[in-house]
């Protein structure tokens, strides 16, 4: 029969890898979350802009919707 038997250095090297898995897996959750955060940052920002732009198109705009509202109340 086989017999196995762990050194003290054995398992302690075995447990280093477990920790060194542990802190580079949770190292990329970090910069997976980070990447994310960016991108939704950047997507707001153009969202933002583009909302401000149509906003003072529609400001220049002619307001038709008044004049047909407008009649009525008069």
């Amino acid at each position: 029969m086989l017999e196995r038997s762990f050194s003290p250095d054995a398992t302690a090297d075995v447990t280093e890898a477990f920790e060194l898995q542990q802190v580079a897996s949770e190292f990329r959750q970090e910069v997976d979350y980070r990447d994310a955060f960016e991108r939704h940052c950047r997507w707001y920002a153009d969202a933002a802009e583009q909302h401000r732009a149509e906003l003072a198109a529609m400001q220049r705009d002619i307001p038709i919707l008044h004049w047909f509202l407008g009649w009525r109340r008069r």
